[in-house]
């Protein structure tokens, strides 16, 4: 039994993860699409950046549901997620100008109260920890 409930708790938390993903990658491409589409000359490095958002979520999204936290390519893609809220949260406190309307990453995601900058963060740790538990488990067999 204490193996199964450790491992019951970690797919719900990776299916919990994959699930904040997927709406995160539906609402920035709704976003990114409508932005884009109707308002792309008021705006261009915030809506270039929003669509950016909305492909990093969707590659993420796709990369936790088909190799959950064995996926080193997932790891990759939120490590960039990160870099990409940290660039554009800094450049928008920095040169406000530059965003004249807001983007996903915009203040580091205050928008959408600041899941965008914790996203990726419990992402690094949840699939650090899987490739510890995994080499840790590699060791012992």
């Amino acid at each position: 039994m204490s193996r199964t409930a450790p491992q019951r708790s970690r797919r719900g938390f990776a299916a919990l993860l994959v699930i904040v993903y997927a709406v995160f990658a539906l609402s920035a491409s709704a976003r990114a699409g409508y932005q884009i589409w109707a308002h792309f000359g008021t705006a261009p490095v915030a809506y270039t950046f929003s669509l950016l958002a909305a492909l990093t979520y969707i590659l993420a999204t796709v990369l936790l549901a088909r190799r959950g936290g064995d996926s080193r390519a997932a790891l990759v893609v939120v490590v960039i997620e990160l870099i990409g809220v940290l660039t554009v949260g800094t450049l928008t406190v920095v040169d406000p100008e530059l965003f004249p309307e807001a983007s996903v990453w915009s203040y580091y995601g205050s928008g959408y109260g600041w899941i965008p900058l914790a996203l990726p963060l419990v992402a690094i740790v949840y699939l650090g920890r899987r490739r510890l538990a995994a080499r840790r488990a590699a060791r012992e067999a």
